[in-house]
């Protein structure tokens, strides 16, 4: 134990410079999202949920009790504060760069794991995993997917099985934080067989495997009631998505915004794409599996990480349809597989020029133009008015956007411009429930009753949950004298709050 405890030192000693100057990248990229509000899930799951103080909510969801105990330990040291929930996926994100450096400080070498983990510290793709604290829960189990593989590959060099333990543990907190872990035993395996050997090691991969395995059985098992809640919540049809069109789409687009991170959006609602744009994806997807397969022959370590890309994203890949297509949270743990690929080459690109400074020089502008994006891109994250009119500009198909504007411009008092955007969103997805019953309200508010009790009764219809909606209509018929009819939706909300499915 002394003897490992003097090579941590001695190596933490060597490399702290180097911890430190990332970890002060991290800061300067995300110091000005400190005091963002709260926006989108954050309300309901944070600051108007309200039993999060109370032990009762941990075990509310206990399949993600990492995540839930985490919320629970926040909100009674700090209370409620924004500022503390940010600041824990900031902690979790640097986590995540200094886990990189050693993992690469062990596969690779210093530069690379210096060039890989900058990259990681100020990329703005990784903006809705660190500011967004809803979105916290990606870099929370990508720490411990990184913390695993760190272990695992210790464990490897020095066959201290306790590593090993710690390796699985690690593995088992991420599935606690999010289902989308059961990524890391295929992770396992691409490792083996980029710098061991499969058949040496195959027996150590069969706990992750049948731990992982039994979780996805599960998930599989969870995908109709995920299904029922995305069409209860978010309106969606239930179906499967064509697996052809998804994952190139996915997989380019992904790239795309690593390389050039400018449409960056919460709704990556743009999904319509002429013959020319979808043959392009997927010419890009077949260009990317084709480097991939030529990387296995030719540089296992590419390799790896071209397919740490891959296995890290392939659960919000599969076409069950209760994942978005797009979405930039869920490619945080996967991007660093590309940011590695691309150290290397940076780094080679010095080598081949006999000047190791030339990659410095190459490295050091990409990082100061990525920290001033991810600064600016905190800024859409504010709050709610920002965030929604950010996400007007680069998602105008988006009917949930076009709600949250309809809400925006009714709390501004535009109520004709409030009203046009509900009547938008409404047009785009006509079963929106949610958005007839914002317009009722609006137009209520504008003294157009008719038209309210229109709507009111529209999204009743489309969502016997609404039981505001009822309520509303009640309130109506009773100020008209109306009183059966008030009295018949008035129960009817009634009803529903009295079968627990109220908001």
């Amino acid at each position: 134990m002394n003897r490992c405890q003097d090579r941590l030192k001695s190596w933490l000693k060597d490399n702290y410079p180097y911890l430190v100057g990332l970890g002060l990248l991290v800061f300067v990229a995300y110091f000005n999202s400190l005091n963002n509000a709260f926006v989108a899930d954050d309300i309901p799951g944070i600051l108007n949920k309200e039993n999060i103080t109370e032990v009762s909510y941990i075990f509310a969801t206990p399949l993600v009790l990492a995540r839930t105990f985490l919320n629970f330990t926040i909100a009674n040291i700090f209370g409620r504060s924004p500022a503390a929930f940010r600041t824990v996926n900031i902690l979790f994100h640097l986590g995540n760069v200094w886990l990189l450096y050693l993992l690469l400080y062990i596969l690779a070498d210093r530069k690379t794991a210096l060039f890989a983990a900058a990259i990681l510290a100020v990329h703005p793709l990784l903006t809705e995993s660190v500011t967004w604290i809803a979105g916290g829960l990606y870099a929370q189990y990508s720490f411990y997917i990184l913390l695993g593989l760190v272990l695992y590959i210790l464990f490897d060099e020095k066959q201290n099985k306790k590593l090993y333990y710690g390796s699985m543990i690690s593995f088992a907190l991420a599935l606690l934080t999010s289902e989308k872990a059961m990524a890391f035993p295929f992770l396992l395996l691409a490792l083996e067989i980029a710098y061991q050997g499969l058949k040496k090691n195959w027996e150590r991969l069969i706990f992750p495997f049948v731990l992982g395995g039994t979780w996805i059985l599960f998930f599989v098992g969870k995908i109709s009631e995920r299904q029922t809640i995305l069409q209860n919540t978010y309106y969606q049809t239930s179906q499967t998505n064509d697996a052809l069109a998804q994952i190139p789409i996915a997989i380019a687009s992904y790239l795309k915004l690593i390389f050039w991170p400018q449409d960056l959006t919460l709704y990556h609602s743009e999904m319509s794409f002429s013959a020319i744009e979808f043959y392009s994806h997927i010419t890009i997807c077949l260009v990317f599996l084709g480097l991939l397969v030529w990387m296995y022959k030719k540089n296992k370590p590419a390799f790896f990480w071209l397919s740490f890309f891959v296995i890290a994203l392939a659960p919000t890949l599969a076409p069950f349809g209760v994942s978005w297509i797009v979405a930039e949270r869920y490619v945080y743990l996967g991007a660093i597989g590309i940011f590695v690929v691309a150290a290397m080459e940076v780094k080679k690109i010095g080598e081949r020029l006999s000047n190791p400074n030339i990659s410095y020089i190459i490295l050091v502008p990409i990082i100061l133009a990525l920290t001033a994006r991810t600064i600016v891109r905190n800024l859409d994250w504010k709050n709610q008015d920002t965030l929604w009119l950010a996400t007007a500009k680069t998602s105008p198909s988006s009917p949930q956007n076009h709600n949250n504007l309809g809400d925006l411009y009714g709390r501004r008092g535009d109520l004709e411009r409030s009203a046009e955007e509900f009547r938008k969103a409404i047009e785009l997805k006509p079963g929106y429930a949610d958005a007839h019953h914002n317009l009722a309200n609006t137009y209520q508010q504008m003294g157009r009753i008719d038209e309210a009790i229109e709507n009111y009764q529209k999204a009743a219809e489309l969502n016997p949950q609404l039981w505001q909606s009822c309520q509303n209509l009640a309130a109506i018929y009773f100020e008209r004298e109306e009183f059966e009819l008030a009295k018949k939706w008035l129960e009817k909300a009634q009803e529903t709050l009295n079968a627990g499915v109220g908001r």
